[in-house]
């Protein structure tokens, strides 16, 4: 099974906005086939919590202003690991000591990668 066209646009849309916030290390993971409740995991990184915070909420409002809700958010007053779950599409905002720390491309290093198309962050 592999990711829908739907999911790996919407992947695409949250990798522009995370980039409008100078997030790090973008990677987008094709779990549809061991995970049955998401297609896509949409992994990035911050600097500190306050980029880690505007990364997920930029993320959250370009793909709300598309149509898209989220359907659960967790982390957002920490600022360490912001998950935002769109349903098929599932959003990992990491500060960079515990991206490293939990290594989710590790654990999920057996699904596809799907390639992100990010330009330069938007002026």
């Amino acid at each position: 099974m592999t990711a829908s066209t739907a999911s790996i646009e919407l992947a695409q849309l949250a990798a522009q906005a995370a980039d409008s916030k100078q997030a790090e290390n973008l990677v987008a993971l094709d779990v549809s086939g061991p995970l049955p409740l998401a297609d896509v995991f949409l992994l990035a990184s911050g600097r500190n919590e306050r980029n880690v915070v505007a990364i997920a909420e930029e993320i959250q409002d370009r793909l709300g202003e598309s149509g898209s809700k989220v359907l659960r958010r967790e982390g957002m007053s920490e600022g360490r690991w912001i998950l935002l779950d769109f349903g098929d599409l599932v959003v990992h905002v990491f500060h960079e000591e515990d991206r490293m720390y939990y290594s989710l491309e590790r654990l999920w290093k057996d699904c596809p990668v799907v390639p992100l198309a990010v330009t330069a962050a938007e002026a």
